[in-house]
């Protein structure tokens, strides 16, 4: 039986999913009686024209008879699906020390999971706590603001995009993405990430996916350690042999996956002395912004906005600011702003959204490329500019996590009135904010650049520029400041037993493409360290 993928399927934003499929069997069975087992393969929205908002979809089917012509696939928009890519691991010698794994991140987490499924019984070490222990200590920082700088927004079960409505949309094309969507399904992420053209798990539910993963890797055999800090990496003769935590653990490896986050400044500073090869990359910095969501819909989906099924409204806005790029990301319908620092003495934001995106308001980061030459082009001086600014935000806020903010009015006639402050209500931390300009915090390019390309989004959606709307920031952790050098092997160069992995690691950006980057590096593991067939 072969699949068959019928795309650009239009139809009213008012239809429910069931629905979209009756509609979808009429057109193939106009091709074919011979279609079967019909689902939605992927679902966007189409709000171009605001009196005319759609779903544009795409239906998988199967074919029960003979192979159709080319003539009447071309015919008809029909395409032959391949069968989903699956990551294939040689099982493990039992005679091979366990591989360590420093992070639980997704690389981290995916990289265990099919370790452990192979029998290699990884072990997992996590600077963070669970995620019980995390809730609370994000709650604690967000009530008392009192910081733990092991276990936050930034660390602990799950990384980063735990905090952070667990996004997963990702630019990237590769065979694996699917295999990370069915595999976060059978964990608990809710069954439409498999074919929703913007997928999200919703911080809630992304908890206990982690939590089931942890489970699922400690039935296998595996370990995961939590509030275990690596410091060190013992090695000889470019090879790894024990990871040196900090309260003096030494723990001996096969071989050692460095999965550690974006925000793991330390972990980059130790590699950095200890002649890893490291180097800086381009990254971005900007704000939060904050809307009403209701505004959005309405801007967006005119007449359709808050009908029942129609989703909140999405947007990905992009603007070409002299040689730099200005853009939205990460942008969180019916959320929050997020306190996300991971330091001490420095505010750092971010965007959170619940899975049922019932916020009063959206938010999303408008952020500015920052290039090599912005801060010398070394390792360092690309953290020191991030810190730096995290820093300013600390002092401008009053030294107690309060982060800066301005309207958007305020933002572009370059004053502080604070007209307009009680049509938003800013999210962060309960509306902990302080109302100032960011020209003492941002680096002009940024505020110059952040400026043109607010206004400009202000003319593709309607009241993006309101002078209402909110900025608060800093936002500075869109990606990882540097890049940990591999090999073809996925080995950190001058190391054979060594992997660099995910976002931390400068080679991915985001949930799927951090787990796909996971999966490939067990994957290149069990090639070395694997039982191979002696036949």
């Amino acid at each position: 039986m072969k699949q068959f993928l019928l795309s650009g399927i239009k139809v009213p934003v008012t239809l429910s999913h069931s629905e979209i499929v009756e509609e979808a069997k009429k057109m193939f069975f106009r091709i074919s009686r011979e279609f079967c087992n019909f689902r939605i393969s992927k679902l966007s929205v189409d709000a171009r024209r605001r009196d005319s908002v759609k779903y544009v979809v795409s239906v998988l089917a199967d074919h029960s008879g003979r192979g159709l012509s080319e003539s009447v696939m071309k015919k008809h928009g029909l395409t032959a699906v391949l069968s989903p890519q699956e990551p294939k691991l040689l099982p493990a010698d039992k005679e091979t020390a366990p591989p360590v794994i420093v992070g639980f991140g997704p690389a981290g987490m995916f990289s265990a999971l099919l370790l452990a499924e192979a029998g290699y019984r990884p072990i997992v070490l996590e600077r963070g706590g669970s995620v019980e222990e995390r809730v609370k200590a994000v709650e604690r920082f967000n009530s008392e603001g009192v910081l733990s700088p092991d276990s936050n927004i930034q660390f602990g079960a799950g990384g980063a995009g735990t905090f952070s409505d667990g996004k997963l949309v990702t630019r990237i094309n590769d065979g694996f993405c699917s295999y990370v969507l069915r595999r976060l399904i059978e964990f608990g992420a809710p069954a439409e990430i498999a074919y929703l053209a913007k997928p999200h798990i919703g911080t809630d539910k992304l908890l206990s996916v982690v939590g089931n993963i942890e489970k699922k890797i400690k039935e296998l055999g595996g370990t995961v350690l939590y509030n275990s800090k690596m410091v060190s990496i013992e090695t000889s003769a470019g090879t790894a042999k024990r990871v040196v935590l900090s309260d003096g653990r030494k723990i001996g490896c096969s071989a050692v996956i460095l999965a550690v986050g974006h925000s793991a400044r330390d972990t980059y500073e130790y590699l950095i002395d200890d002649g890893y090869s490291v180097e800086a990359k381009p990254f971005s910095v900007g704000v939060r912004i904050e809307h009403l969501q209701e505004d959005i819909d309405s801007a967006m989906f005119g007449r359709f906005a808050g009908l029942p099924g129609v989703p909140h409204a999405e947007y990905t806005l992009s603007h070409r600011c002299a040689d730099r790029g200005v853009y939205t990301f990460c942008m969180c319908p019916g959320g929050e702003v997020v306190a996300a620092a991971s330091e001490e003495s420095g505010v750092v934001t971010n965007g959170m959204s619940r899975y049922s995106r019932s916020g009063k308001n959206a938010n999303a980061a408008v952020a500015v490329s920052v290039v090599r030459e912005d801060y010398g082009g070394t390792p360092r001086g690309a953290i020191a500019f991030q810190r730096n600014i995290e820093r300013a935000a600390f002092r401008f806020g009053g030294g107690d996590y309060t982060a800066p903010a301005q309207t958007v009015g305020d933002f572009l006639g370059n004053s502080v009135t604070g007209k307009g402050t009680s049509y938003i209500s800013p999210t962060y931390m309960n509306g902990k904010v302080k109302y100032c300009g960011f020209d003492g915090v941002l680096p002009a390019f940024i505020t110059d650049c952040l400026r043109e390309g607010i206004a400009d989004f202000g003319k593709k959606i309607a009241g993006f520029d309101r002078e209402e709307a909110v900025l608060t920031g800093p936002e500075t952790r869109t990606s990882a400041p540097v890049r940990i050098l591999r090999n073809e092997e996925y080995c950190a160069i001058g190391y054979d037993n060594i992997y660099p992995a995910g976002e931390g690691a400068g080679y991915a950006g985001g949930i799927t493409s951090a787990a796909i980057d996971g999966l490939k590096i067990a994957s290149a593991l069990s090639l070395k360290y694997g039982k191979k067939d002696k036949a």
